[in-house]
């Protein structure tokens, strides 16, 4: 089986393949590949283009995919924040409706009419940015920046944290109070490479665990 997740940018894909490393290889034992790809090279465009593109054009991409590889699975996972790119949506369920309705109507533009391509596609709306998960893994985010304390500046609910301050402007706040700069695709690897990807499913519990069961239960 070979699943194929895509995802906004670099820094997103190098953070997950770090993240989930031990799951990834236990799944390649057992003859399922996992695989990230960012919709865009750069991540100068997320939350731009690359939402807008991911959600509108990666639906036509499984498609294709589904068609061709009947062991595979096509995944998408876009973030809630910014909302309203590509199409109107205010909250999850908006997204993942809206990214399914894409789906559907690909299928029928091309006189697609098998359901079973339908179960091979799958949606997961994380409700922040990549560094909601970097908020989560705290003893590690200390660990890269060399401190024993950092100032909570952000709900402990980490997946209820308010959208006008989201949680990239935090960690980027944070390191620049440690006197860094915040590199999206060097530091969030490095600190979610040594975090438990379960102990940050139980900080976020709303939309990121089930894409944690999900990938469990492959």
């Amino acid at each position: 089986m070979r699943v194929l997740i895509y995802v906004e940018g670099p820094s997103d894909k190098l953070a997950m393949e770090a993240l989930f490393a031990s799951l990834i290889n236990n799944k390649y034992q057992q003859g399922i590949s996992i695989e990230f790809f960012p919709v865009k090279g750069s991540d100068n465009s997320r939350g731009g283009d690359a939402k807008k593109d991911l959600l509108t054009k990666t639906p036509i991409t499984a498609i294709n995919i589904i068609r061709n590889q009947s062991d595979s699975i096509v995944v998408v996972i876009p973030d809630l924040y910014p909302k309203n790119k590509g199409f109107e949506h205010e909250t999850v369920q908006d997204l993942e409706n809206g990214i399914l309705k894409n789906f559907t109507q690909a299928l029928q533009s091309k006189g697609i009419t098998d359901n079973r391509l339908r179960e091979r596609f799958r949606v997961f709306c994380f409700k922040h940015d990549l560094e909601a998960l970097i908020l989560a893994a705290e003893s590690e985010l200390k660990s890269l920046l060399g401190v024993n304390t950092l100032p909570i500046t952000w709900t402990k609910t980490i997946e209820d944290q308010n959208h006008d301050v989201p949680p990239k402007k935090i960690v980027e706040a944070i390191f620049q109070e440690c006197g860094k700069k915040y590199q999206g695709s060097v530091d969030a690897p490095k600190i979610l490479g040594n975090a438990r990807y379960q102990d940050i499913a139980e900080q976020c519990p709303q939309a990121f665990r089930p894409f944690v069961d999900f990938l469990e239960n492959l």
